[in-house]
């Protein structure tokens, strides 16, 4: 029961915070002048009907309750004006998302296994020259731009070795061999960076667990190092490092604003930017709503994960 109670007062919270972010939003972007709109008189006539609907020519606040009301009532936010003239804005979300989702799955896939095992490693091997190594590349790795990394990585791979292309193939067969082979340049982009945090995670939290007197006990009952490592210091250093990929993949998604927009990946990514750049208010407030849930989203899921993982943890409870 108290964690049902938690769990609603964090979405409550969640919600008002989504909301004054989108109100924030809306105003600062309202308050730029409009944008040119399109030479064909057709798709001039629809675009000025849809902002005589949405109240373009009323006070901002009265703007906004429209809005609020067409997204909330009708799931309609509105068509493209400079990007994608006269098409609806949810349409080429959906169409954008699939490589947007594909990309950074791949690279936590890939980052995820590399990061732990190298931090239980660097753990195992506290002091020693591997953890020196292991460390100083980790400190290299997280203070570089995963940007950095794309020209890098198109230069030495792409370039010098002409191992892969420069960005990923043309079409939407996103599942194809080819589109992957191709995608693995902007994934080692995206890796490099949650390798990096989640090796330095996992060494400080097993290195902390491995001290711990249990430990000791569970060596003078018999168990190897080995053993004790598995059974219990592994499991309980775990307990913390398995919300984190939550995070991380949230992280990943927004660090791929911009390595989208460098290998060429026609995600959400670069709809962002350009709508940012254009002033597509309708692109605008859609994607900031996207990026902005999925990231209010990913700190519940990281607090409530705590108490489903391990059991001693009750959120909301007093003692």
């Amino acid at each position: 029961m108290e964690m049902f109670k938690y769990v609603v007062k964090r979405i409550l919270l969640m919600l008002l915070t989504f909301f004054i972010i989108m109100t924030l939003c809306f105003i600062l972007v309202k308050m730029l002048p409009l944008t040119n709109l399109p030479q064909d008189p057709a798709l001039r006539d629809i675009i000025l009907a849809r902002r005589e609907l949405m109240g373009y020519n009323k006070p901002i606040l009265v703007q906004y309750g429209i809005f609020l009301q067409r997204v909330i009532l009708h799931w309609d936010w509105g068509i493209g004006e400079t990007m994608y003239s006269g098409r609806e804005v949810v349409d080429i979300f959906a169409e954008k998302l699939p490589p947007t989702i594909l990309i950074n799955t791949y690279s936590l896939l890939f980052s995820v296994p590399i990061g732990i095992a190298l931090g239980i490693f660097a753990a195992l091997k506290k002091n020693k020259w591997q953890d020196h190594v292991v460390s100083t590349g980790v400190m290299i790795l997280v203070s570089v731009p995963s940007f950095v990394y794309a020209f890098l990585v198109q230069y030495v791979l792409s370039f010098e070795l002409n191992l892969f292309p420069f960005q990923i193939n043309s079409g939407t067969a996103w599942l194809s061999p080819s589109m992957f082979f191709s995608m693995i340049p902007a994934i080692l982009s995206l890796s490099f960076g949650v390798i990096a945090g989640l090796t330095r995670f996992t060494r400080a939290e097993l290195t902390e667990v491995l001290t711990g007197e249990y430990m000791l006990l569970a060596r003078a009952k018999g168990l190897t190092k080995g053993q004790a490592t598995v059974r219990h210091a592994l499991r309980n250093a775990m307990v913390p490092i398995l919300p984190m990929i939550i995070g991380q993949f949230i992280s990943i998604l927004g660090g791929s604003l911009v390595i989208e927009q460098i290998f060429g990946i026609p995600g959400v990514g670069p709809l962002y930017i350009q709508a940012i750049n254009v002033r597509d208010y309708n692109f605008f407030m859609m994607l900031s709503a996207f990026y902005t849930f999925i990231g209010l989203a990913a700190t519940i899921l990281v607090d409530i994960s705590y108490g489903f993982i391990d059991p001693r943890i009750r959120m909301g409870s007093r003692k």
